[in-house]
């Protein structure tokens, strides 16, 4: 595992890696602040709780969060404590964080992160993952991490034309890992970034060493020999596929509407929140991850303009027509009680190298956000076995 030195260059066109900031203009903090402060809520649902939907009670409190004591230069601070860059892949402008570590022989890992998250979901995970010394690790568990942002999403804009699947972001990933020198590296992610993780997995690039996630998307196929397999815990875990299917309204409106969507978010910051409801665990109450948290992504998101792009994976996935594949690289599994449940008979039919599989207590869907440590520990345990 090598990586070259980062050399910044400015007349090569397709290769050049450039320096970025994390810099919102005042004037567009401003016009948010102004915003929030001419917020229309709907009329109330029946009962005001998240059976409806997201709720007033909690968009009220949020409002005034995100109005009176969010601060978004803080959170700038946090994200340009680590390097950005920019560079162009195949005509298409991808921003990531690159911090290899200082340790000799540290493993490489891409970060994939969420759908409505972004770079910020790992904030937290880069020190531990870097520098373990420092946090309570060894010298040998240590990453050398790139952090992209999905094109369309972030600071990965504009788009560049049609066809932005996850197996197209999964090619230019692996890209970008070629472009920084890299001719072995492993995958990490959650929702988005565990779909485009499996994507590497089933494209093998060389020196691929292997995928982490927190789901393995496994449906039934309707054969039922498949069910016998199953245990009393397996049917729970249908239980809960059955009913994370039915609050996931927004699949459907992107898959089919996206750009109508995305007009009212794009001129509403509260629309924005609204939208993101998926932080609050499609509003079953379970969540461990912070207002302040959600506050970040949600502006972020606001201040880009990425809802329209973002929204865009499931309707061009919807018209993809790809074969389903099954992936034979090693595969590890971390399963966060209040996450969607991976269950493991359907996840086996789809991935032939499942070898790690661990069950946390608590946490759910951005475990990277909840439970940081857990993640990054089991991160340590999977990719050692490699080495």
């Amino acid at each position: 595992m090598t990586s070259s030195v980062l050399v910044m260059t400015k007349n090569t066109a397709n290769t050049t890696i450039r320096p970025f900031r994390v810099e919102v203009p005042q004037a567009d903090i401003n016009d948010l602040a102004d915003r929030l402060t001419r917020t229309r809520l709907p009329r109330p649902a029946p009962t005001d709780d998240w059976e409806y939907g997201t709720p007033n009670s909690y968009l009220a409190e949020t409002v005034e969060q995100w109005r009176t004591r969010f601060n978004w230069r803080e959170w700038e601070a946090r994200m340009n404590a680590y390097p950005h860059y920019l560079t162009d892949i195949d005509g298409q402008t991808v921003h990531f964080i690159h911090v290899p570590s200082k340790e000799k022989d540290a493993t490489p890992l891409l970060l994939g992160h969420s759908y409505p998250g972004s770079f910020i979901d790992f904030l937290d995970m880069i020190g531990p993952l870097t520098d373990p010394v420092a946090h309570g690790g060894k010298a040998e568990d240590a990453f050398s991490i790139v952090l992209p942002s999905i094109p369309g999403m972030g600071f990965s804009t504009p788009v560049n034309g049609r066809g932005w699947t996850m197996r197209r972001v999964a090619e230019t990933f692996d890209k970008l890992m070629r472009r920084l020198g890299y001719d072995s590296y492993g995958a990490h992610g959650s929702d988005s970034g565990a779909i485009i993780a499996r994507e590497l997995g089933v494209l093998e690039p060389k020196g691929f060493l292997g995928l982490h996630v927190l789901q393995l998307f496994s449906f039934p196929s309707g054969e039922p020999s498949e069910f016998e397999k199953l245990t009393p815990k397996d049917y729970q875990g249908l239980e809960h596929m059955k009913w994370f299917q039915s609050v996931g309204g927004y699949n459907q409106i992107n898959a089919s509407r996206p750009q109508t969507v995305a007009v009212g978010i794009a001129d509403s910051p509260v629309g924005q929140l609204a939208w993101s409801e998926l932080f609050n665990n499609f509003g079953n109450g379970t969540s461990l991850v912070s207002r302040d948290q959600i506050l970040a992504q949600v502006s972020l998101y606001w201040f880009t303009n990425t809802q329209a792009t973002a929204g865009r994976y499931h309707f061009e996935e919807a018209r993809a027509g790809a074969d389903a594949a099954v992936n034979r690289s090693r595969t590890g599994v971390a399963v966060f009680a209040d996450d969607f449940q991976t269950i493991r008979a359907f996840a086996e039919r789809d991935n032939s190298n499942i070898v790690h599989w661990s069950e946390f207590p608590d946490g759910g869907h951005f475990a990277s956000l909840e439970r940081p440590e857990a993640l990054v520990e089991d991160l340590r345990i999977f990719f050692r076995a490699e080495r």
